[in-house]
């Protein structure tokens, strides 16, 4: 999701043009140190900064894989941290990665030293260089220019902080509870004994106003302080005790490091309670930072060890395992060690035999990291549908984009039906299927109520009714968030991708009436089709198409144009390949797309100079935008024409836009979606069908990638992908085995994962004929 538009081979000349992805050369411009490679470790090749800057909005700090915590500096920037600028006005709790609105950033804390006179943390903030800042998977160092040095570290649901102040009696520590980045409606601070703060702060608003949600924490220090108080406003008092409602508010706390320079602090959350919070402290915090800091990068190697990489450059390994970092950084762990939560009615929950997360960008992350993780994390993806399922039976429906316990309605279609089939179709809804069948069916037959939050398939009655979303230019939001009818031709195709993956799950489980009419339904885009420009377009609520014939300008499509959108028929790929004229059409139009010439000649000039225009450049284009969501799949578009070749070709294009430097990332992050986009394209299998069991198949980027798989729901444990060989000229597969039988199809099952011990392929420097028959092709649905 990238919401806010604000200032997403062959030949001798492709091998220098292809050498950033494939020889490890380092593009030009300034980079903040990651760890450096010392004993081979994978956490050494993680580099925390990548999409700090250039709206990749992803943030440099501590966590865990999923953790609830996301321990991180705040310099200004509306979702956080910002490369280019050299302020932090706090260390704060929360954060998600690659988000395209402010919010989170609860609690920014921040150490200074003398008097205490400024509660602005816009005016408190501490100058930084990135000369003295370092970062790696669990772990944030920085020098403050005021002499201090901060580290930060983290375990599920406490963030660990260490301060080391210069020789001084007037070293603080500041917890501001008013200020945020997004807005504070009202916050409580108190001052329970000279090492403990206890905090509940209450937000609202993720690109717009929101319900709100309350964030209570437990702050407790490793030595008392000498003396303490509190602000409110621009009063600075020694009060125990403040509130504010829609205002600063805070606690100061004051060390005398004229001997230990060393202040530690620990500071746990919880989204249900002050109690839930010190349990959670009780739990999980007593460590030194040391000790939690060790504990972290353990977790983080061993789970990056999931996917061992071999051959590529330096510069691909690094931003492939700095791609698979990101990808385990959400959803987030919502329920506290006691297992409870609060739900979206706003009631207290236990999660009973499984861990409640949050936090779900469904529109963007249904596309790859949802596939993604069902692969490689699967018991956390069935506790997250799990979740996802409990948010039906708490609150009456299912959500689109969640935020801690709310419903943002933000984005349009109805992507979390793809989400919950994809997890269905990978085996993680054993025992909740029918369960889940219903909440889908509910959602995809209907709309929420009136007096509800969530918006669901707002444009239902009408589809149902009429076969499409209207696009009706300007109508007032009934519900905060976005409007599938400000979007109606693209919400009509998401219905029918939906629609498709919901049939494929009925029909698996006996309900074959309803198998049909969404497979029906899912035939829906066509009634969007204009003949007489031979794309998709948008229709009014009489059934006329609107808006400009170009489809480079069409409207009603959301973050992209007709030409991004027409791919995105991954229900029937050869019904939408016969609608615009037959295979050598659709190749014609692809090559268009992908500028196929010009990416020969040059792929990395290519992509950055023809498909990239901006991080929110959505709209008035023909080609490619590999920064946003509406286009994942396409370049996946040529399985199914014949020409598997250039799959591979635009894949390989589009992967040296992700590079080992703050601005390395494509666009917006949206919870791991592009990095789980990266990670899948260069191990060469991809959901090519988000929501079923389908995974294309392209040249890897490397020779060898071990994948290991959790035997229970995989029982072989383990997958080797080979590609010998393979490099930015010997890039086009000639032959592909299945546990050394010869595959000829371009894609592969989940049952194929489950069976086989390898998949390998043999790569030479010119297309072949593999893949190109039509039988070879993945097969439409239905």
């Amino acid at each position: 999701m990238h919401r806010t538009p604000r200032p997403k081979l062959r030949g001798p000349a492709a091998v220098l043009a292809a050498a950033a992805l494939l020889g490890g050369v380092l593009l030009p411009g300034a980079t903040a140190e990651a760890a450096p490679r010392s004993d081979g470790r994978l956490t050494d090749l993680v580099n925390p900064f990548i999409g700090t800057q250039n709206e990749g909005n992803t943030y440099p700090g501590a966590s865990v894989p999923f953790g609830m915590v996301q321990l991180s500096p705040d310099t200004g920037h509306n979702t956080g941290y910002d490369y280019g600028e050299n302020h932090i006005r706090g260390f704060s709790s929360v954060h998600l990665s690659g988000v395209g609105c402010g919010l989170g950033g609860d609690l920014p804390t921040l150490p200074t030293t003398g008097d205490v006179t400024e509660t602005d943390y816009a005016k408190y903030a501490a100058e930084f260089s990135h000369d003295d800042e370092k970062a790696s998977p669990g772990y944030y160092r920085v020098g403050l220019e005021t002499g201090i040095e901060a580290e930060l570290t983290a375990t599920r649901r406490t963030g660990v902080q260490r301060y080391t102040f210069p020789a001084t009696d007037k070293a603080n520590i500041l917890l501001n509870a008013g200020q945020s980045l997004h807005r504070t409606l009202s916050s409580d601070v108190e001052i329970l004994d000279n090492r403990t703060v206890r905090t509940a702060i209450t937000g609202s608003g993720f690109c717009q106003d929101t319900k709100p949600y309350t964030v209570y924490t437990i702050t407790r220090f490793d030595r008392p302080f000498t003396t303490s108080g509190t602000w409110n406003g621009d009063t600075v008092t020694g009060a125990k005790k403040s509130e504010a409602t829609d205002g600063r508010n805070g606690a100061w706390l004051r060390f005398d490091t004229t001997e230990d320079r060393t202040v530690e602090a620990t500071t746990a959350l919880s989204y249900v309670d002050a109690r839930g919070a010190a349990l959670n402290l009780r739990a999980e915090g007593g460590h030194d930072f040391d000790h939690v800091l060790r504990a972290a990068e353990r977790t983080w190697e061993d789970r990056l060890e999931g996917v061992k990489a071999q051959g590529g450059g330096d510069e691909l390994r690094r931003t492939f395992y700095s791609s698979l970092y990101r990808s385990f950084l959400a959803p987030n762990v919502g329920s506290d060690v006691d297992g409870r939560y609060t739900g979206w009615d706003r009631k207290k929950h236990k999660a009973e035999g499984f861990t409640y997360y949050q936090n779900w960008s469904l529109w963007d992350t249904y596309r790859t990291q949802a596939q993604l993780l069902a692969l490689l994390a699967p018991r956390e993806s069935r506790d997250m549908a799990i979740s996802v399922l409990r948010i039906d039976a708490e609150s009456g429906w299912l959500p689109k984009w969640g935020y801690g316990t709310v419903e943002t309605n933000i984005m349009t279609g109805d992507p979390v039906t793809p989400f919950l089939t994809n997890a269905y179709q990978q085996g993680l809804l054993k025992g909740y299927e029918e369960e889940a069948y219903r909440a889908l069916k509910k959602n995809a037959d209907g709309v929420p109520p009136a007096g509800s939050a969530p918006v669901g398939r707002e444009a239902n009655a009408q589809y149902l009714k009429d076969g499409f979303a209207p696009y009706i230019k300007g109508r007032p939001h009934a519900k905060p968030g976005d409007s599938d009818f400000d979007h109606g031709a693209s919400a009509t195709l998401e219905y029918a991708l939906a629609d498709g993956m919901l049939a494929e799950m009925a029909r698996d489980l006996g309900h074959e009436a309803d198998a049909a009419r969404y497979e029906a339904r899912a035939q829906n885009y066509r009634k969007i089709f204009d003949p007489s420009t031979g794309f998709f377009r948008a229709r009014d609520t009489a059934g006329a198409f609107t808006g400009p014939a170009d489809p480079a300008e069409s409207e009603g499509f959301h973050e992209g144009t007709s030409w991004q959108y027409q791919w995105m028929v991954p229900q029937d790929i050869p019904g939408m390949v016969d609608l615009i004229g037959g295979k050598d059409a659709a190749n014609q139009r692809l090559d268009s797309f992908f500028a196929y010439d010009r990416l020969l000649a040059d792929p990395a000039k290519t992509a950055r100079e023809v498909w990239v225009n901006g991080p929110y450049a959505y709209y008035n284009a023909d080609k490619y935008n590999p920064q946003n969501e509406p286009d994942l799949i396409a370049p996946y578009t040529y399985l199914s024409t014949g020409q598997p070749w250039k799959t591979t070709d635009v894949v390989h294009a589009a992967l040296t836009l992700f590079t080992n430097g703050p601005t390395g990332m494509t666009g917006n992050d949206d919870l791991g979606t592009m990095s789980a986009w990266m990670v899948l394209s260069s191990i060469g299998v991809f959901p090519v069908q988000p929501g079923t069991d389908t995974w294309g198949l392209s040249t890897p980027a490397f020779e060898r990638v071990d994948i290991r798989l959790d035997r229970r729901y995989y029982p072989r444990g383990a997958l080797t992908v080979t590609a010998p060989g393979t490099s930015d000229t010997h890039r086009y597969i000639q032959s592909a085995r299945l546990d050394g039988t010869t595959r000829s199809r371009t894609y592969l099952t989940t049952d194929d994962i489950r069976s086989a011990r390898s998949l390998s392929f043999t790569v030479g420097d010119e297309p072949s004929a593999w893949g190109t028959s039509p039988q070879d092709a993945p097969p439409a649905l239905g």
